[in-house]
């Protein structure tokens, strides 16, 4: 939950963030990364994607972090999935939250999940009967991939957007999420896209995943502030990328976002300092990997003056 004077980093670093690196972490390095960012104050985690092990072998243990997961206390734990059967897997592992995702690039959507863009929308549709028919209590959202742009169809246009987050708010998404899957996004694109978004989207929760491909990532959250936006994905030392989209490089960065945000006089409730310091734990478990960031370049500045965590207490 949000107020205009609070803003919400979700870290996406265990699934996307993980997703293409070369050394595949144990659950309980996962489990280690999930409790301290926990204790750094960032509490809403995707902490897993439940996805064939034989695509993605760093996710062969997605169940046994989603229930290690929910033993963490404070720890509000979520897992993407991509299909029915992905919901299913995460329905049974005991999430409370389960994010799902389609593209709004059909040649995208064909090359990430093998369907086209109208079979994931009804699918969907499925996993939304599946959860209620199961009397679990989950909450689902729905991310709309490639919204401001794709790598192999190029420009895709704003009321295909619109046009899939009616249909998934129809078939019951209760967030929804929008996102530049391959960092093509400017801010006065994403400040216009936001804003009919979130009219369509009413009281439903709403959230944005921006990625640094060309440097405008930061930018493009400032965009969405202007919009109304409250809540971005951000991954730990910028790490990610989508496997089916050619130089589609990191997310935004989450102790870049912190800061910016807090700077920009948001409450995040999360310390810097303490997600400095995991973020060097994480270099050291992923040698080689691509890690950006300026806070972890140059520091804090003297003048910073972050707001009081208890402040959201």
């Amino acid at each position: 939950m949000t107020t205009n004077d609070t803003a919400q980093v979700r870290e996406v670093g265990l699934r996307d963030g993980l997703q293409m690196v070369r050394t595949i972490l144990t659950p309980a390095q996962k489990l280690a990364w999930c409790a301290r960012m926990v204790a750094a104050g960032c509490t809403e985690i995707e902490v897993t994607s439940f996805v064939p092990p034989q695509v993605v072998p760093q996710f062969a243990d997605a169940g046994e972090v989603a229930r290690g997961a929910l033993a963490i206390p404070g720890l509000h734990a979520a897992a993407l999935v991509p299909n029915l059967k992905g919901a299913q897997r995460a329905f049974e592992a005991g999430l409370p939250k389960v994010h799902y995702v389609l593209s709004a690039s059909n040649a995208h959507n064909l090359k990430n999940v093998r369907r086209t863009t109208a079979e994931s929308a009804e699918d969907f549709a499925r996993i939304v009967a599946a959860r209620d028919e199961s009397g679990r209590h989950v909450v689902l959202g729905a991310g709309v991939a490639t919204a401001f742009g794709c790598t192999i169809a190029g420009e895709v246009d704003e009321g295909t957007v619109l046009a899939l987050v009616e249909t998934l708010l129809e078939a019951g998404a209760e967030e929804i999420t929008i996102a530049d899957t391959v960092g093509y996004a400017h801010p006065g694109q994403v400040r216009a896209l936001m804003r009919k978004v979130r009219a369509l989207a009413g009281e439903v929760p709403l959230a944005c995943h921006f990625h640094d491909t060309r440097g405008l990532g930061l930018a493009n959250v400032i965009a969405a502030l202007d919009a109304g936006v409250r809540c971005f994905d951000a991954s730990l030392g910028g790490l990610g990328g989508c496997p089916f989209a050619p130089n589609a490089t990191g997310n935004i960065n989450t102790e870049d976002t912190v800061f910016l945000l807090e700077s920009e006089g948001l409450h995040t409730g999360i310390d810097l300092d303490a997600l400095r310091e995991m973020r060097e734990t994480l270099a050291a478990w992923l040698p080689g990997e691509p890690f950006t960031g300026a806070i972890a370049r140059a520091g804090l500045p003297r003048t910073f003056a972050p707001r009081p965590r208890a402040a959201l207490s």
